[in-house]
C-alpha cells in the first residue's frame, strides 16, 4: 500500500506511513463489512440501496430507496418524464457507488474502506 501523502510504499501494520512520517489514522483500518457481500448486494439490489444499508450508510440507503419509490409513484400517476428522470438519477447514483466499491474506494458508515479481499 502507498502513502496517500508522499506515495511511498509502506507495510501493513506499520506505525507510520511512507517517508513523510504521517501517523496512520483510524480511517486506514479496513472495514469489518464483507466486500463480496457488499458487491453482491449492490449488483442485485442496487437501486434499492441495500448495499448502503449493509455497510452502515443509512442516509445514502434511504436516499437511494426514496429515488426509486418516487419514480414508481410518478410512473403510477402516468407522469412519465419525471419518473424516467428519477429512475435515471437512481441508476446513475447506483452505478457511481458500485464503481467506487469495485475499485476499492468505498467507505462504510464509520469511514473505513471496504477492502478488496487480498489487498492491503
Amino acid at each position: 500500500m502507498n502513502c496517500s501523502v508522499c506515495q511511498t510504499p509502506y507495510k501493513s501494520g506499520a506505525k507510520y506511513r511512507g517517508t513523510c512520517g504521517n501517523n496512520l489514522s483510524k480511517d486506514e483500518e479496513p472495514s469489518k463489512k464483507s466486500y463480496v457481500i457488499a458487491v453482491c448486494l449492490a449488483a442485485i439490489f442496487g437501486t434499492l440501496g441495500v448495499h448502503h444499508l449493509y455497510v452502515g450508510r443509512w442516509l445514502h440507503g434511504l436516499f437511494d430507496l426514496s429515488l426509486l419509490v418516487t419514480a414508481l409513484i410518478l410512473f403510477s400517476l402516468s407522469l412519465w418524464i419525471p419518473a424516467i428522470l428519477f429512475l435515471l438519477a437512481d441508476l446513475i447514483h447506483n452505478t457511481y457507488f458500485v464503481y467506487k466499491l469495485i475499485i476499492g474506494e468505498y467507505r462504510d458508515g464509520s469511514g473505513r474502506l471496504v477492502k478488496i479481499p487480498g489487498s492491503y
